[in-house]
């Protein structure tokens, strides 16, 4: 059985589709299947080691992006779409999967449209409450629409939505408690509070956290992930800040937390702050309280709507960014 995968531009696409390459792969062996092949359709390949250890082969294509504002750039993005659809039908054709899995985002649509075209059947998952504009079109024509929100069926075929919540990956899904002090550096019997800001970081979680950071560390250890693009910026003005602090090593700053390190602070975590993308799935599997601060509505319209859905579970408590001021 052939299978290709598309989605991409960020993890919340990406991490889904391996979470269920695992699942595959497994279900391939118990049943003996030797015929099973992954494929995986994206403009990047965006986490190249996870591809192969899942043994997903990538195919590069080409996709523009439709940005809700206005850019000169949505002018060239269209021809790359074009050119996107072109190469896509071509690839496509030459692989000619059983079933393609769409995961939605901007990645996705020209091998969606090479799938419609080709009468190939899809098959996608949609993250949020609100569906994105990609998997609103697929739904149209796909075989099965997977949701991770109820509050997202609505807005698909009622006879072809299937509530499934949304696949996390078995090596993240369990956390580690054995060693995780030792490993992680911090005291035992001090509440720590995991802060998850995502690959690249939050600017505004960051700059609460460091604001508060001096009185924090008295009573809680502090685990940050505060992105790449942020961490030497972050690391620089937390040392400035515990500069005469009795408790500075009880601050730990991260630019990203491998899978080891992430079950591990899991393990320790007493509360995780984190926005309100598919990390919300990660912290459920974890049994963890959570505070999640949304992306505001200007810049994600899905964010704000996950997080009061999964806050009515009793989870997690929801503070809008507007209100960290």
């Amino acid at each position: 059985m052939r299978i290709l995968f598309t989605g991409g531009g960020s993890g919340g696409h990406f991490y889904p589709i391996i979470s269920i390459a695992e699942e595959l792969n497994n279900l391939a062996r118990e049943k003996r299947l030797l015929a099973l092949e992954l494929f995986y359709m994206s403009p990047t390949p965006y986490n190249p080691g996870l591809l192969f250890e899942n043994s997903i082969i990538y195919k590069k294509n080409s996709a523009g992006k439709l940005r809700h504002y206005f850019s000169i750039l949505n002018f060239f993005d269209l021809f790359k779409t074009g050119w996107g659809i072109l190469t896509s039908l071509y690839m496509v054709y030459r692989l000619y999967p059983d079933v393609i899995f769409g995961k939605g985002g901007y990645a996705s649509f020209p091998v969606l449209v090479a799938a419609r075209l080709l009468r190939i059947p899809v098959v996608i998952h949609e993250s949020d409450t609100l569906p994105g504009r990609v998997n609103l079109w697929t739904g149209k024509f796909a075989k099965i629409v997977a949701v991770s929100y109820k509050e997202a069926a609505k807005y698909f075929p009622a006879d072809k939505v299937a509530y499934t919540s949304q696949p996390v990956r078995t090596d993240v899904a369990t956390p580690i408690t054995s060693g995780a002090r030792e490993f992680l550096k911090i005291e035992e019997n001090i509440p720590v509070i995991l802060v998850l800001g995502g690959s690249l970081g939050s600017q505004k979680i960051n700059d609460v956290v460091l604001e508060g950071l001096k009185d924090l560390v008295e009573k809680y250890a502090i685990i940050h992930q505060a992105g790449k693009n942020n961490i030497v910026e972050v690391r620089a003005t937390g040392e400035a800040v515990l500069f005469n602090s009795l408790h500075k090593d009880r601050y730990k700053a991260f630019d990203y937390l491998n899978v080891l390190a992430l079950r591990m602070a899991a393990g320790v975590a007493s509360i995780v702050v984190s926005r309100a993308g598919s990390t919300i799935f990660e912290i459920a599997s974890w049994g963890k309280p959570s505070i999640i601060i949304p992306i505001p509505e200007p810049t994600s319209h899905d964010q704000r709507t996950n997080a009061y859905s999964y806050a009515r579970s009793g989870a997690a408590i929801v503070i809008e960014e507007k209100n960290l001021e």
